[in-house]
Protein backbone atom coordinates (compact mmCIF):
# COMPACT_ATOMS: atom_id res chain seq x y z
CA UNK A 1 0.00 0.00 0.00
CA UNK A 2 1.30 3.50 -1.05
CA UNK A 3 0.60 5.19 2.24
CA UNK A 4 1.64 9.14 0.86
CA UNK A 5 -1.96 8.52 -1.70
CA UNK A 6 -5.45 10.31 -0.65
CA UNK A 7 -7.78 7.37 -0.15
CA UNK A 8 -11.34 7.80 -0.41
CA UNK A 9 -12.04 5.57 2.48
CA UNK A 10 -10.09 8.46 4.30
CA UNK A 11 -12.00 11.69 3.04
CA UNK A 12 -9.19 12.19 0.69
CA UNK A 13 -6.08 12.42 2.84
CA UNK A 14 -3.61 9.69 2.75
CA UNK A 15 -2.73 7.10 5.40
CA UNK A 16 0.23 8.74 5.97
CA UNK A 17 -1.56 11.86 7.32
CA UNK A 18 -4.51 9.88 9.16
CA UNK A 19 -1.75 8.37 11.19
CA UNK A 20 -0.21 11.81 11.70
CA UNK A 21 -3.23 13.78 12.60
CA UNK A 22 -5.70 11.71 13.38
CA UNK A 23 -4.65 8.00 15.04
CA UNK A 24 -5.43 8.30 18.57
CA UNK A 25 -5.62 11.71 19.03
CA UNK A 26 -9.22 13.33 17.53
CA UNK A 27 -12.24 11.65 15.44
CA UNK A 28 -12.72 12.00 11.84
CA UNK A 29 -15.96 12.26 10.63
CA UNK A 30 -15.88 10.81 7.07
CA UNK A 31 -18.97 10.97 4.75
CA UNK A 32 -19.29 8.60 1.35
CA UNK A 33 -15.77 7.18 2.70
CA UNK A 34 -17.21 4.34 0.56
CA UNK A 35 -19.83 5.49 -1.84
CA UNK A 36 -22.98 3.13 -2.72
CA UNK A 37 -21.64 0.74 -0.08
CA UNK A 38 -23.90 -2.12 0.40
CA UNK A 39 -24.35 -4.36 3.60
CA UNK A 40 -21.61 -7.45 2.85
CA UNK A 41 -23.95 -10.08 4.40
CA UNK A 42 -28.04 -9.57 4.46
CA UNK A 43 -29.84 -9.80 8.16
CA UNK A 44 -30.67 -13.43 7.43
CA UNK A 45 -26.89 -13.93 6.76
CA UNK A 46 -26.13 -12.55 9.73
CA UNK A 47 -28.48 -14.25 12.08
CA UNK A 48 -27.71 -17.22 10.91
CA UNK A 49 -23.71 -16.73 11.72
CA UNK A 50 -25.12 -15.66 15.46
CA UNK A 51 -26.65 -19.25 15.85
CA UNK A 52 -23.07 -20.83 15.33
CA UNK A 53 -21.26 -22.43 18.05
CA UNK A 54 -17.78 -21.29 16.41
CA UNK A 55 -19.44 -17.16 16.66
CA UNK A 56 -19.10 -14.83 19.37
CA UNK A 57 -22.42 -13.21 19.36
CA UNK A 58 -24.37 -11.05 21.54
CA UNK A 59 -28.01 -9.91 22.28
CA UNK A 60 -28.39 -6.44 23.89
CA UNK A 61 -32.00 -5.34 24.62
CA UNK A 62 -32.25 -1.48 26.23
CA UNK A 63 -34.26 -0.63 29.15
CA UNK A 64 -36.59 1.46 26.98
CA UNK A 65 -37.41 -1.64 24.65
CA UNK A 66 -37.27 -4.37 28.22
CA UNK A 67 -40.52 -4.65 29.86
CA UNK A 68 -38.75 -4.66 33.79
CA UNK A 69 -36.87 -1.33 32.45
CA UNK A 70 -34.18 -2.59 32.40
CA UNK A 71 -31.06 -3.16 30.38
CA UNK A 72 -30.50 -6.65 29.51
CA UNK A 73 -27.70 -8.44 27.71
CA UNK A 74 -27.22 -12.64 26.57
CA UNK A 75 -24.98 -14.16 24.92
CA UNK A 76 -25.04 -16.40 21.72
CA UNK A 77 -25.50 -18.72 20.02
CA UNK A 78 -28.68 -17.85 19.35
CA UNK A 79 -31.85 -19.56 17.16
CA UNK A 80 -34.18 -17.28 15.54
CA UNK A 81 -36.57 -17.60 17.73
CA UNK A 82 -34.12 -16.71 20.21
CA UNK A 83 -33.96 -13.13 19.39
CA UNK A 84 -36.87 -10.42 19.40
CA UNK A 85 -39.39 -9.83 16.49
CA UNK A 86 -37.61 -7.67 13.97
CA UNK A 87 -40.57 -5.24 14.24
CA UNK A 88 -39.43 -4.53 18.18
CA UNK A 89 -37.82 -1.70 18.88
CA UNK A 90 -34.61 -1.05 20.75
CA UNK A 91 -32.81 -4.28 20.69
CA UNK A 92 -29.36 -5.29 19.36
CA UNK A 93 -27.64 -8.29 18.39
CA UNK A 94 -23.55 -7.60 17.56
CA UNK A 95 -21.59 -10.74 15.93
CA UNK A 96 -17.58 -10.31 16.28
CA UNK A 97 -14.87 -11.60 14.14
CA UNK A 98 -17.04 -11.62 11.24
CA UNK A 99 -13.91 -11.19 9.04
CA UNK A 100 -13.09 -14.58 10.29
CA UNK A 101 -16.01 -16.41 8.33
CA UNK A 102 -17.15 -14.48 5.47
CA UNK A 103 -14.10 -13.70 2.76
CA UNK A 104 -16.02 -10.45 1.41
CA UNK A 105 -15.51 -8.86 5.16
CA UNK A 106 -11.89 -9.86 4.93
CA UNK A 107 -11.30 -8.44 2.24
CA UNK A 108 -12.88 -5.17 3.69
CA UNK A 109 -10.97 -5.17 6.80
CA UNK A 110 -7.98 -5.66 4.42
CA UNK A 111 -8.37 -1.79 3.00
CA UNK A 112 -7.50 -0.63 7.11
CA UNK A 113 -3.66 -2.01 6.78
CA UNK A 114 -2.61 0.75 6.66
CA UNK A 115 -2.19 -0.05 10.20
CA UNK A 116 0.20 -2.92 11.04
CA UNK A 117 -1.42 -6.10 11.06
CA UNK A 118 0.05 -6.11 14.92
CA UNK A 119 -2.61 -4.14 16.04
CA UNK A 120 -5.54 -4.62 13.66
CA UNK A 121 -8.30 -7.16 15.34
CA UNK A 122 -11.54 -7.60 13.32
CA UNK A 123 -14.99 -6.27 12.07
CA UNK A 124 -17.72 -6.69 14.24
CA UNK A 125 -21.60 -6.14 12.47
CA UNK A 126 -24.29 -4.83 14.54
CA UNK A 127 -27.58 -5.14 13.67
CA UNK A 128 -30.45 -2.62 15.31
CA UNK A 129 -33.64 -2.53 15.64
CA UNK A 130 -35.35 0.56 15.54
CA UNK A 131 -33.95 2.82 18.74
CA UNK A 132 -31.67 -0.32 19.12
CA UNK A 133 -28.17 0.78 20.82
CA UNK A 134 -25.68 -0.34 23.31
CA UNK A 135 -26.00 2.61 25.11
CA UNK A 136 -23.35 5.45 25.94
CA UNK A 137 -20.23 3.56 26.48
CA UNK A 138 -16.39 4.22 25.79
CA UNK A 139 -13.97 1.53 23.98
CA UNK A 140 -9.94 1.03 25.09
CA UNK A 141 -9.20 0.51 21.62
CA UNK A 142 -9.41 2.50 18.26
CA UNK A 143 -12.78 1.88 16.09
CA UNK A 144 -13.51 2.84 12.53
CA UNK A 145 -17.75 2.90 12.25
CA UNK A 146 -18.94 2.39 9.06
CA UNK A 147 -22.48 2.51 8.07
CA UNK A 148 -23.63 -0.56 6.06
CA UNK A 149 -27.86 0.13 6.30
CA UNK A 150 -29.79 2.49 7.60
CA UNK A 151 -29.08 5.34 9.69
CA UNK A 152 -27.63 6.19 13.22
CA UNK A 153 -27.32 8.68 15.39
CA UNK A 154 -24.10 9.19 17.20
CA UNK A 155 -23.42 11.38 19.58
CA UNK A 156 -19.72 11.28 21.06
CA UNK A 157 -17.48 13.80 23.68
CA UNK A 158 -13.97 13.94 25.26
CA UNK A 159 -15.56 11.87 28.62
CA UNK A 160 -13.46 12.52 31.75
CA UNK A 161 -15.38 11.28 34.17
CA UNK A 162 -15.74 7.52 33.31
CA UNK A 163 -17.75 6.38 35.79
CA UNK A 164 -20.06 3.09 35.04
CA UNK A 165 -23.92 3.21 35.65
CA UNK A 166 -22.93 0.85 38.80
CA UNK A 167 -25.04 -3.07 38.70
CA UNK A 168 -25.94 -3.33 34.98
CA UNK A 169 -24.54 -6.30 32.47
CA UNK A 170 -23.71 -3.62 29.96
CA UNK A 171 -21.33 -1.06 30.79
CA UNK A 172 -23.08 2.30 30.58
CA UNK A 173 -21.11 5.57 31.15
CA UNK A 174 -23.06 7.47 34.49
CA UNK A 175 -22.79 10.95 33.17
CA UNK A 176 -22.52 10.67 29.72
CA UNK A 177 -21.89 14.34 28.08
CA UNK A 178 -21.95 14.56 24.01
CA UNK A 179 -20.10 16.93 22.81
CA UNK A 180 -21.04 16.56 18.85
CA UNK A 181 -23.97 14.74 16.88
CA UNK A 182 -23.66 13.05 13.15
CA UNK A 183 -26.29 10.91 11.49
CA UNK A 184 -24.16 8.56 9.31
CA UNK A 185 -26.02 6.98 6.13
CA UNK A 186 -24.39 3.89 4.13
CA UNK A 187 -20.72 4.28 3.20
CA UNK A 188 -20.75 7.45 5.81
CA UNK A 189 -17.49 6.20 8.43
CA UNK A 190 -16.50 7.82 11.47
CA UNK A 191 -12.95 7.16 13.56
CA UNK A 192 -12.58 7.20 17.09
CA UNK A 193 -9.28 6.87 18.96
CA UNK A 194 -9.87 4.80 22.89
CA UNK A 195 -11.71 6.51 25.51
CA UNK A 196 -13.73 8.62 23.09
CA UNK A 197 -17.78 8.39 24.73
CA UNK A 198 -20.69 7.66 21.92
CA UNK A 199 -24.05 6.43 21.81
CA UNK A 200 -25.07 5.19 18.28
CA UNK A 201 -29.13 4.97 18.63
CA UNK A 202 -30.64 3.60 15.31
CA UNK A 203 -32.95 5.69 13.27
CA UNK A 204 -35.25 3.00 11.54
CA UNK A 205 -33.62 -0.49 11.19
CA UNK A 206 -29.82 -0.80 10.41
CA UNK A 207 -26.36 -2.26 10.30
CA UNK A 208 -23.10 -1.04 11.52
CA UNK A 209 -19.37 -2.55 11.34
CA UNK A 210 -16.70 -1.84 13.58
CA UNK A 211 -13.58 -2.00 12.10
CA UNK A 212 -11.88 -2.85 15.60
CA UNK A 213 -7.71 -2.91 16.76
CA UNK A 214 -5.61 -5.02 19.44
CA UNK A 215 -4.72 -2.26 22.59
CA UNK A 216 -2.93 -5.15 24.95
CA UNK A 217 -2.60 -4.23 28.13
CA UNK A 218 1.20 -4.05 29.71
CA UNK A 219 0.44 -6.22 32.71
CA UNK A 220 -1.51 -9.15 30.58
CA UNK A 221 1.25 -8.86 27.63
CA UNK A 222 3.97 -9.37 30.33
CA UNK A 223 2.15 -12.54 31.69
CA UNK A 224 1.83 -13.91 28.19
CA UNK A 225 5.60 -13.22 27.29
CA UNK A 226 6.77 -14.63 30.18
CA UNK A 227 4.73 -17.78 29.96
CA UNK A 228 6.20 -17.86 26.69
CA UNK A 229 9.69 -17.19 28.10
CA UNK A 230 8.99 -20.11 30.57
CA UNK A 231 8.29 -22.60 27.99
CA UNK A 232 11.05 -21.92 25.94
CA UNK A 233 13.45 -22.10 29.04
CA UNK A 234 12.09 -25.82 29.87
CA UNK A 235 13.79 -26.77 26.86
CA UNK A 236 16.76 -24.19 26.58
CA UNK A 237 18.37 -23.89 30.20
CA UNK A 238 18.24 -27.57 30.58
CA UNK A 239 17.55 -30.29 33.46
CA UNK A 240 20.22 -29.62 36.31
CA UNK A 241 19.52 -29.79 39.46
CA UNK A 242 20.27 -27.65 42.29
CA UNK A 243 23.03 -29.36 44.60
CA UNK A 244 23.97 -27.85 48.23
CA UNK A 245 26.78 -30.00 48.96
CA UNK A 246 28.83 -26.96 51.04
CA UNK A 247 25.28 -25.75 53.15
CA UNK A 248 26.07 -25.78 56.54
CA UNK A 249 23.34 -26.53 59.57
CA UNK A 250 20.90 -23.62 59.94
CA UNK A 251 18.99 -22.58 63.45
CA UNK A 252 16.85 -20.91 61.39
CA UNK A 253 15.10 -22.71 58.77
CA UNK A 254 12.67 -20.79 57.50
CA UNK A 255 15.17 -18.64 55.51
CA UNK A 256 15.85 -19.35 52.10
CA UNK A 257 19.47 -20.21 51.63
CA UNK A 258 21.68 -17.58 49.80
CA UNK A 259 22.68 -20.45 47.24
CA UNK A 260 19.30 -21.31 46.14
CA UNK A 261 18.78 -17.54 45.37
CA UNK A 262 22.14 -17.30 43.52
CA UNK A 263 20.76 -20.67 41.57
CA UNK A 264 17.20 -19.22 40.34
CA UNK A 265 18.80 -15.95 39.28
CA UNK A 266 21.52 -17.96 36.99
CA UNK A 267 17.92 -19.92 35.82
CA UNK A 268 16.47 -16.49 34.95
CA UNK A 269 19.80 -14.86 33.39
CA UNK A 270 20.04 -18.24 30.93
CA UNK A 271 16.00 -18.37 29.91
CA UNK A 272 17.07 -14.92 29.10
CA UNK A 273 20.83 -15.29 27.59
CA UNK A 274 19.13 -15.29 23.94
CA UNK A 275 19.29 -11.51 22.70
CA UNK A 276 15.96 -12.85 20.05
CA UNK A 277 14.29 -14.88 22.88
CA UNK A 278 11.78 -11.50 23.74
CA UNK A 279 11.25 -10.57 20.08
CA UNK A 280 10.56 -14.29 19.00
CA UNK A 281 7.77 -14.39 22.10
CA UNK A 282 6.31 -11.11 21.35
CA UNK A 283 5.84 -12.62 17.85
CA UNK A 284 4.56 -15.70 18.60
CA UNK A 285 1.89 -14.02 21.29
CA UNK A 286 0.90 -11.52 18.68
CA UNK A 287 0.36 -13.95 15.36
CA UNK A 288 -1.61 -16.87 17.92
CA UNK A 289 -4.94 -17.87 16.94
CA UNK A 290 -8.20 -16.38 18.52
CA UNK A 291 -9.24 -19.02 20.96
CA UNK A 292 -12.07 -20.27 18.75
CA UNK A 293 -10.60 -20.34 15.45
CA UNK A 294 -10.23 -23.92 13.44
CA UNK A 295 -8.35 -24.09 10.07
CA UNK A 296 -9.20 -26.85 7.71
CA UNK A 297 -6.19 -28.51 6.83
CA UNK A 298 -5.40 -31.02 3.21
CA UNK A 299 -4.58 -27.94 1.29
CA UNK A 300 -2.37 -29.85 -1.27
CA UNK A 301 0.04 -27.19 -3.35
CA UNK A 302 0.13 -28.30 -6.54
CA UNK A 303 3.62 -27.66 -8.57
CA UNK A 304 3.77 -24.30 -10.26
CA UNK A 305 1.22 -22.67 -8.41
CA UNK A 306 1.52 -19.44 -6.20
CA UNK A 307 -0.37 -19.24 -2.61
CA UNK A 308 -3.04 -17.13 -0.69
CA UNK A 309 -2.77 -16.94 3.45
CA UNK A 310 -6.53 -18.14 4.98
CA UNK A 311 -8.15 -14.97 5.91
CA UNK A 312 -7.81 -16.79 9.52
CA UNK A 313 -4.30 -16.75 9.61
CA UNK A 314 -1.61 -14.18 10.83
CA UNK A 315 1.45 -13.80 9.42
CA UNK A 316 3.83 -11.10 10.71
CA UNK A 317 7.84 -10.62 10.86
CA UNK A 318 10.93 -8.99 12.55
CA UNK A 319 14.24 -8.54 11.37
CA UNK A 320 15.25 -11.73 11.95
CA UNK A 321 11.94 -13.73 11.77
CA UNK A 322 8.91 -15.02 10.74
CA UNK A 323 5.85 -15.55 12.62
CA UNK A 324 2.63 -17.21 11.55
CA UNK A 325 0.02 -18.65 13.88
CA UNK A 326 1.69 -18.79 17.19
CA UNK A 327 5.06 -20.21 15.36
CA UNK A 328 8.36 -18.70 14.68
CA UNK A 329 10.70 -19.08 12.03
CA UNK A 330 14.48 -17.43 11.06
CA UNK A 331 14.73 -16.19 8.78
CA UNK A 332 17.37 -14.58 6.05
CA UNK A 333 18.24 -13.33 2.53
CA UNK A 334 16.13 -13.58 -0.63
CA UNK A 335 13.80 -16.16 1.46
CA UNK A 336 13.04 -14.01 3.98
CA UNK A 337 12.34 -11.02 1.65
CA UNK A 338 9.74 -13.24 -0.24
CA UNK A 339 8.04 -14.44 3.38
CA UNK A 340 7.89 -10.69 3.99
CA UNK A 341 5.99 -10.06 0.41
CA UNK A 342 3.51 -13.15 1.88
CA UNK A 343 3.32 -11.56 5.41
CA UNK A 344 2.42 -7.87 3.82
CA UNK A 345 0.25 -8.44 0.67
CA UNK A 346 -1.09 -12.04 1.98
CA UNK A 347 -0.16 -14.26 -1.37
CA UNK A 348 2.65 -15.02 -3.51
CA UNK A 349 2.48 -15.63 -7.10
CA UNK A 350 4.36 -19.20 -8.67
CA UNK A 351 7.08 -17.06 -10.23
CA UNK A 352 8.19 -16.19 -6.58
CA UNK A 353 6.81 -19.17 -5.02
CA UNK A 354 9.59 -21.01 -7.64
CA UNK A 355 12.09 -19.05 -6.31
CA UNK A 356 12.35 -19.68 -2.65
CA UNK A 357 14.59 -22.55 -1.49
CA UNK A 358 13.61 -26.11 -0.97
CA UNK A 359 13.27 -25.78 2.85
CA UNK A 360 11.18 -22.66 2.17
CA UNK A 361 8.55 -24.05 0.04
CA UNK A 362 8.60 -27.39 2.44
CA UNK A 363 7.26 -24.67 5.04
CA UNK A 364 4.29 -23.66 2.68
CA UNK A 365 3.55 -27.21 1.71
CA UNK A 366 3.33 -27.79 5.79
CA UNK A 367 1.34 -24.65 5.88
CA UNK A 368 -1.14 -26.05 2.97
CA UNK A 369 -1.19 -29.05 5.14
CA UNK A 370 -2.60 -27.46 8.49
CA UNK A 371 -4.59 -25.19 6.30
CA UNK A 372 -2.67 -21.69 6.95
CA UNK A 373 -2.50 -21.42 2.99
CA UNK A 374 -3.95 -22.82 0.07
CA UNK A 375 -3.06 -22.74 -3.86
CA UNK A 376 -3.07 -19.85 -6.25
CA UNK A 377 -3.65 -20.50 -9.96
Amino acid sequence: MDINTPLQLLGGISPETFMRRYWEKKPLLIRAAIPGFKPLLDRAELIDLAAQDDVESRLVVSAQADKKGQWRLKHGPFARKDLPPFKQAGWTVLVQGVDLHDERVHQLMNQFRFVPDARLDDVMISYASDTGGVGPHFDSYDVFLLQAHGRRRWRIGRQKDLSLVPDMPVKILANFVPEQEFVLEPGDMLYLPPQWAHDGIAEGECMTYSIGFRSPVKGEIARELLQCLAEQAADDVGPAIYRDPEQPAVSGSGEIPAGLLQFAKEALDAALKDPLALQRSLGEIMTEPKAHVWFHGNQELEEGVGVRLDRRTRMMYDAKHVFINGESFRAAGSDAKRMRKLADERELNAAEVSKLSEPARELLLQWGEDGWLYGLV
